[in-house]
């Protein structure tokens, strides 16, 4: 159960642990102090954190390797392009020049090639300059025995060109299918005496660090830190940003508060690494008006660099994860880092009341794949979900009546909603069937949207808002 006695982000604050600052060269600047790319070069040295279990002086930034350039310019995640080896030496050598230690790849990533081109391009430097982050991937059944299991470690070690792995990860804890998370852990890690192998392998040096990353199944992850005492798990990676520190249930249902995660490690003094600062890029794209906020207050940094800053501020945190494609990517995210200014207590407050605005009015994730459609009742559904972002994005959402863009905003939306569905495909003609929630790879509850929206035209047609 969720212990509702969370200790709060400023009792953290005050337990912040040791940290240390090591030297880093900096970019080639312009004359106003920019990098090549236009992006602000760091203002100095990248801060690190010291890993309370072994001293490991990690940086702050780490460099997820999940989402590497393609020879076609694109993430590797994506399609059959091959990974871009020479670019991603570049960011590589980039990174560790300005001060980025702490590398994380998996099986997995990129086609199952994360791992071969991050050995190519850290084998280039000292072993002693740089952490690998790895995993056990073994999703599928057919490596849930000990024999399959046992080959993709060795063969992570052989990929990677190392003779230790400074981060092992149990990956994708409680990421099952409802119900079936604590039934997978066991038949991956457990039954098959896996765990039990890489407790040994952590004895004998080749893991410095054992841990997991945790997706999903509440019980899988309480009782793996219930275990602590039997695992004396080194460090844990969490999903957390400013909408998922209240907010990941609203946002999936399977998913669990930040807060409570992050509290129940610092509890243990478990490091935290964290992933999704960005939240899979949708705190890189919020909406216009929150843009407009988040520039009045700092109008030379980015919008991701306000993501970036809340994941860094908590001190339990090791380092914070980005899967960067591009040199840009880096960069900004050097600047943001290089040193990291932690959120004031001010900030802090600030991110979550812009949480709790997005969460009341947040961008529906229809990528228009029609893969919903044709509704048998006729209603176009990808263009009134699309319509409503669009007006989100524009700023033309009014919260009430009081807004001062109210006016405009109601006018916009309703016209351009006549103009862009015709009467008799828009949303208050759904019936609640559900045919087309269970064809979305987003997993809208399509019904529910529709409903929403129908009710907020409504409104906005009586002038009720």
């Amino acid at each position: 159960m969720v212990n509702q006695n969370n200790i709060s982000r400023r009792e953290f604050l005050k337990r912040a642990g040791a940290a240390g600052i090591a030297a880093a060269g900096l970019a080639a600047c312009d004359s106003q102090g920019r990098a090549a790319s236009g992006v602000p070069a760091p203002e100095g040295e990248m801060t690190y954190r010291t890993n309370p279990k072994t001293g490991d002086k990690v940086s702050i930034l780490g460099f997820g390797m999940m989402r590497l350039p393609s020879v076609g310019g694109r993430s590797a995640r994506e399609g059959n392009e091959g990974i871009d080896q020479e670019m991603v030496n570049e960011m590589v050598d980039y990174a560790m020049a300005h001060g980025v230690n702490y590398f994380d790849t998996s099986p997995a990533y990129c086609q199952g090639q994360s791992e071969r081109a991050t050995g190519i391009a850290l084998s280039r430097h000292s072993r002693d300059s740089y952490y690998i982050a790895t995993k056990l991937s073994n999703f599928a059944p057919s490596t849930w025995t000990r024999e399959a299991s046992l080959a993709m470690y060795h063969n992570s070690m052989k990929e990677l060109q190392v003779d230790y792995i400074d981060y092992l990860l149990l990956h994708g804890i409680g990421m099952a299918a409802p119900g079936k998370g604590m039934e997978e852990y066991e038949a991956r890690y457990l039954d098959n005496g896996i765990l039990d192998f890489l407790l040994e392998e952590r004895k004998a040096g080749r893991i410095r660090n054992l841990g997991f990353s945790y997706h999903g199944d509440i019980e899988v992850f309480d009782r793996l830190l219930a275990e602590y005492d039997k695992y004396q798990w080194d460090f844990v990676q969490i999903q957390l940003n400013y909408l998922d520190w209240k907010y990941a249930k609203q946002i999936n249902p399977r998913n669990t508060n930040a807060e409570y995660l992050y509290n129940e490690l610092a509890k243990r003094n478990i490091p935290a690494v964290i992933m999704e600062p960005l939240l899979g890029g949708r705190l890189s794209n919020v909406p216009d008006r929150v843009v407009a906020q988040l520039k009045e207050r700092s109008p030379e940094t980015s919008v991701a660099s306000w993501a970036f800053r809340f994941a860094g501020s908590f001190p339990g945190v090791l380092t914070v994860l980005s899967g960067m494609t591009r040199m840009e990517h880096l960069q900004d995210n050097l600047h943001t880092y290089s040193p990291l200014h932690p959120l004031s207590d001010e900030e802090f407050a600030f991110l979550q009341h812009t949480a709790t605005l997005m969460m009341q009015f947040d961008t529906i994730p229809c990528n228009d794949c029609k893969y919903c459609m044709p509704c048998p009742y006729g209603i176009d559904i990808p263009a009134i979900l699309l319509h409503y972002n669009k007006c989100l994005n524009e700023g033309n959402i009014a919260l009430d009546a009081g807004d001062e863009n109210y006016r405009k905003a109601r006018r916009a939306y309703l016209v351009g909603y006549d103009r862009s569905v015709p009467k008799l495909r828009q949303a208050d003609h759904c019936t609640g069937c559900d045919q087309c929630s269970p064809h979305c790879p987003q997993g809208i509850d399509i019904p529910q949207e529709l409903h929403r929206i129908d009710a907020y035209v409504e409104q906005l047609k009586q002038n009720t808002l």
